[in-house]
């Protein structure tokens, strides 16, 4: 199953440039890694904003839950996620 997720990420102001820092470096190798499985198709950065674009590929609404939860910012995201479908004149 196909899955567009827009997250916009808004940390709070009490959390340190350390702590921002500390979260960006395990962001980082947590989408990678899922990359690497297959699992987060493709990522998109918004230009201007704090926020991607990303097209998972997962077997259920339960997993891609699971993996949503699990990315270390999941606390400070706001996701809108968007099931997809082939389109008939998609020629991929």
């Amino acid at each position: 199953m196909l899955f567009l997720a827009r997250m916009d990420v808004s940390f709070p102001a009490h959390l340190s440039a350390e702590d921002v820092t500390r979260l960006q470096g395990l962001e980082k190798e947590y989408s990678q890694a899922l990359q690497q499985e297959g699992r987060l198709a493709t990522i998109w950065r918004v230009v201007g904003e704090y926020a991607n674009y990303s097209v998972f590929d997962v077997e259920s609404n339960d997993e891609l839950h699971q993996v949503l939860s699990r990315f270390p910012m999941y606390p400070f995201m706001k996701i809108k996620v968007t099931p997809l479908a082939k389109h008939p004149n998609s020629i991929r």
